[in-house]
């Protein structure tokens, strides 16, 4: 897997997104202890109101700001983001009211939703290979799942030396080393199809509309939801079922999470071999048969009444989540790249940007919501219904027996996906 590594360019890109991960997670910590200060008991709905926020930068901004910037060069708009976040981070500390964080929070993760899809289409271009791409998914999931462990940590030894208010710093330095790494790094140029200039609605939707006309893509819109619900249950119920439902010490919350973590990792680390062996298809489609089974184990678990076991079975549960979640994720940005050319690579994964954090919109809330209002079994069993629907969805959207879907470039009057599958058709 480190092979990958080799490629100078890669490399630095790697490097560039492993430490702005980690200034993100100490940005994370930092603003729950900042709104806590700003509003005390109320902490939790300022960081719920802000989690909100960033979801909406994410899923209406994202399609917009990629459609006016996609014909732009990859470099000055990953350097561009990088310190527009590097900035609002600066701000953090001189904030006074919890307005501001929200403010704040939608221009930051703005940037976010103009650097990360532009940042996933660009690696494509760089690892022309099959093999190496998949390995690079599997350190990119990695990078991911570390940036949930290492950061808390390192937080929490920050936080015996300095005030919270210095985090910001470490994220501000995380933006800043990123930007420099993209500055001295030669990306590869990208060629822009030459035709009509078309409106910027048209661009602006042209991810979602390739999403629908391609089957496997079809089949990742609803495997977005399957993940959503696990992530929502543990993300937002952890604290509740270590908490109060098991009375267990507040650092057994860093290892409930740490378990999920490590069951994601480990599936990280595999999947190379597993998709080399079995294809996109199995791997996936497997995450999405076992994430509604666990969260039906986890509904069963809520409903039981506590005693020492739940402990060690809620580990075990939380780790398989992980592991279901990541035989989903590791493998999803093949679909993308398979089904989009250079020139449609940008709406592509900006659309899979947007429409997976939708999927949050719907759990987050459902997990947040039912959990204060009814209980952790009846949020439990909403969420294990949502990736039901998900998963046959998923099934249903990607047939065992179907043609290879082309990738999509738009002209004015047809599309090439369209002319490339009639013509597939007519040759079977």
């Amino acid at each position: 897997m480190l092979s990958v590594l080799k490629n100078t360019t890669y490399r630095r890109l790697f490097s560039a997104q492993v430490v702005a991960l980690v200034g993100t997670g100490l940005l994370t910590v930092a603003l729950g202890l900042l709104a806590f200060d700003l509003a005390g008991k109320d902490a939790g709905a300022v960081m719920g109101t802000a989690l909100t926020v960033k979801m909406a930068a994410y899923v209406g901004f994202a399609p917009v700001i990629n459609a006016l910037v996609a014909r732009l060069p990859k470099k000055p708009v990953l350097i561009g983001a990088d310190l527009l976040r590097a900035g609002m981070a600066l701000c953090l500390p001189f904030i006074t009211e919890t307005w501001q964080i929200y403010v704040l929070i939608f221009v930051l993760q703005s940037a976010s939703a103009t650097f990360t899809p532009a940042f996933q289409s660009l690696i494509p271009q760089v690892l022309k290979d099959e093999r190496d791409y998949t390995r690079a998914l599997s350190l990119s999931r990695l990078a991911y799942d570390m940036e949930a462990l290492v950061s808390p940590a390192l937080a929490a030894l920050l936080l015996t030396v300095i005030s919270y208010n210095n985090l910001f710093l470490g994220t501000v330095v995380g933006f800043l080393f990123s930007a420099s790494m993209v500055m001295f790094t030669r990306l590869p140029r990208t060629e822009q199809a030459a035709g009509v200039q078309t409106s910027l609605w048209h661009r602006t939707t042209l991810g979602t509309r390739i999403f629908w006309r391609n089957r496997r893509l079809r089949s990742l819109l609803a495997l977005n939801l399957v993940v959503a619900a696990p992530t929502a249950l543990v993300l937002v119920n952890t604290v509740v079922y270590v908490r109060e439902t098991l009375h267990r010490p507040a650092t057994d919350l860093a290892l409930a999470l740490a378990c999920f973590g490590v069951g994601s990792m480990i599936v990280a680390l595999c999947a190379p071999k597993f998709l080399d062996s079995f294809g996109d298809r199995v791997v996936m489609l497997t995450g999405a048969a076992l994430l509604p089974v666990v969260l039906a184990g986890a509904t069963v678990l809520t409903f039981l009444p506590p005693g020492p076991g739940q402990w060690w079975w809620l580990l075990g549960l939380w780790f398989l989540l992980g592991a279901g979640n990541s035989t989903i994720l590791t493998p999803s940005s093949r679909l993308l790249r398979n089904a989009s050319t250079e020139e449609t690579a940008p709406y592509v994964f900006t659309a899979q940007f947007s429409l997976s954090h939708a999927c949050y919109i719907i759990t987050y809330p459902l997990a947040g919501w039912i959990g204060a209002a009814f209980g952790l079994g009846p949020a439990a069993l909403a969420l294990t219904f949502i990736a039901m629907i998900g998963s046959a969805g998923a099934f249903l959207s990607w047939p065992r027996h179907s043609l290879t879907d082309a990738p999509a470039v738009e002209t004015e009057e047809v599309t090439i996906e369209q002319s490339t599958g009639e013509r597939a058709q007519r040759g079977h």
